[in-house]
């Protein structure tokens, strides 16, 4: 959370509680928990420690209580999911109906970002990312599906500007940049050519940071663009986008869900991730394009 404040409106508390709570089991256990600044909050390696072991004990609480007859493993409680804001709002939103109907004791907290979270200290249960997971000693990686990289643009710009057939035909046209929020540059253009990675620079007078205002961008015919399937299927089969560059290809992308590593895997998370690889998965035959 990085700050009291915010834990406090999470957890529908008073600030002043959460800091008092804080203080007394500091007090009790006679280390420091957490580093406090004037602007920011983080766990101290005894915080850290402290915090991992309780998420484990939690953990394996709820995992002998789910296997009781009365529970019959059934999820239940809080889970929060982070993801970015395209793949909430054009895959997971328009399906989280059925979610709720089978886990109706679930309360879901969805948050929307494109950066680097910290699960453990952000309270955070799980995230959908894109690319290959780093290897880590502590989460858990799991595919769940995959998307294709589309180079495409308006039927106004190509109106305009010609279609590009080759690569080498980029240099002459503009793109619309997407500014990468890990590396606060935009992102490069990579294409595979007799099986190895051609990078393309292209020429951007227009950069922008969401993936909405990305794709609305080259709707408007500001530029070549190059999004995942999952963005602009549906514009490319109305007309309102046309794909270029077809016989250039990229690896599939793939989609995982990260979450803390565990010995035992909460029916909650489980739930979830197992009913995100279903709809993944019926998702990717949607996003091909003929």
């Amino acid at each position: 959370m990085h700050s009291f404040s915010r834990a406090a409106e999470s957890l529908s508390l008073p600030s002043s509680r959460i800091t008092r709570v804080v203080k007394e089991l500091e007090a009790f256990l006679g280390v420091r928990l957490l580093q406090r600044t004037t602007r920011h909050i983080s766990l101290t390696p005894d915080g850290s420690l402290y915090y991992d072991h309780c998420r484990r004990l939690l953990a394996d609480i709820q995992a002998v209580e789910s296997s009781f007859p009365g529970s019959a493993g059934q999820p239940r409680g809080r889970l929060r999911v982070d993801m970015t804001l395209s793949l909430a709002r054009l895959v997971i939103i328009p399906a989280i109906k059925d979610f709720q109907s089978r886990f109706p004791d679930v309360e879901l907290t969805l948050t929307m970002a494109d950066r680097t979270v910290e699960l453990v200290q952000e309270g955070i249960d799980c995230v959908i990312r894109a690319g290959t997971p780093q290897d880590s000693p502590t989460l858990v990686a799991k595919r769940v599906g995959a998307f294709d990289w589309i180079t495409c643009a308006s039927p106004e710009y190509l109106m305009l500007h010609g279609t590009p057939k080759t690569l080498q035909d980029l240099s002459k046209h503009e793109a619309v940049g997407y500014l990468s929020s890990r590396t606060a540059r935009p992102l490069e253009w990579h294409y595979v050519v007799d099986g190895e990675d051609c990078c393309i620079g292209m020429q951007e007078r227009l950069i922008v940071n969401d993936t909405d205002a990305y794709v609305a961008c080259a709707l408007e015919g500001l530029g070549i663009i190059r999004a995942g399937s999952y963005m602009v299927t549906q514009h490319l089969r109305t007309g309102r986008l046309r794909r270029v560059l077809e016989d250039y290809a990229a690896p599939a992308v793939p989609l995982s869900v990260l979450y803390p590593q565990n010995r035992h895997l909460s029916p909650t998370v489980r739930a979830f991730v197992d009913w995100v690889s279903e709809v993944m998965g019926a998702a990717e035959a949607d996003w091909r394009v003929e």
